[in-house]
């Protein structure tokens, strides 16, 4: 169908559906705001994005401990993602998708993705290193649970099968993000969360933050059979799988298919650039 007509089709003025039309919108918006936040905007939402997650962790981990079934336990992890959502703050595998489609629409810079990357990343982790420091020390009872938990992560050399756990958990939490943002309902959005929370956790896919809290607390009671350089190799191949995993199986996907509206969103950034020089 000619683009004249697919535009007449809906009540917008755009070469998209009006759903993936609201949806794009949304996402520049918001990602516009997350990637100009300052230094201290970013290490604070990124430390209590660990913090929520480790929440999520104590959950699974009590529930684990107490049913010995996984998938329960990813049922209660849902904890944790319903605190980022709700609590509105950051994780280091949610930037994928809103981010990335804000830069290819030049609404902002490669550098303030990689900012906004590495801080929350690095914030993530020291939030949730915390919290598990004081949740092994609050919780013995949970210590065989979390070491038996972590060592399925902490000792998994890199193999097909691991390369490919840790595809599948960048794509699932990107997927939940796209979800997420293409509705406005919150308990469509409670949905996704619970959701992404049983994949995620009651799979044991590989996830960069959420595992590395997992082997943290190991670590923490002191009685891991495995030290913080064999959770840095794993750490290692695990948030590369993540990353390739969110951005090409859903982000690149979405970027194909709103290919049109991104190029309208990219001229018109440019022209803002033009005017703004004059």
């Amino acid at each position: 169908m000619p683009e004249t007509n697919q535009r007449q089709l809906g009540e917008s003025d755009s070469p998209i559906e009006d759903a993936l039309e609201y949806a794009f919108r949304r996402m520049v918006d918001e990602g516009t705001q997350r990637l100009h936040r300052s230094w201290r905007e970013v290490l604070a939402t990124g430390f209590f994005g660990g913090t929520d997650i480790a929440v999520g962790v104590l959950a699974y981990l009590a529930v684990l401990n107490a049913t010995h079934q996984p998938l329960l336990a990813g049922l209660a992890f849902s904890v944790g993602f319903l605190a980022l959502l709700l609590g509105r703050s950051e994780l280091f595998t949610e930037g994928f998708l809103i981010p990335v489609t804000t830069v290819a629409a030049k609404r902002a810079s490669f550098g303030q993705l990689m900012k906004l990357w590495s801080g929350t990343l690095i914030a993530n982790l020291a939030g949730g290193w915390l919290l598990m420091l004081l949740m092994m020390t609050a919780l013995p009872q949970l210590h065989a649970q979390t070491i038996e938990s972590a060592a399925h992560y902490a000792t998994a050399p890199l193999s097909i099968e691991t390369a490919a756990l840790s595809l599948l958990g960048g794509m699932v939490i990107t997927l939940m993000t796209r979800m997420q943002h293409g509705t406005e309902s919150m308990p469509a959005k409670i949905a996704a969360a619970v959701a992404g929370a049983f994949l995620l956790a009651g799979l044991q896919l590989f996830h960069s933050v959420l595992d590395s809290l997992l082997i943290f607390g190991a670590l923490i009671t002191g009685k891991a059979p495995f030290g913080y350089l064999d959770w840095l190799g794993w750490f290692s191949y695990t948030a590369v799988g993540n990353l390739v995993g969110g951005l090409l199986l859903v982000t690149l996907l979405r970027l194909v298919r709103s290919k049109d509206r991104l190029q309208e969103e990219r001229r018109d950034a440019e022209g803002s650039d033009a005017s703004g020089r004059r």
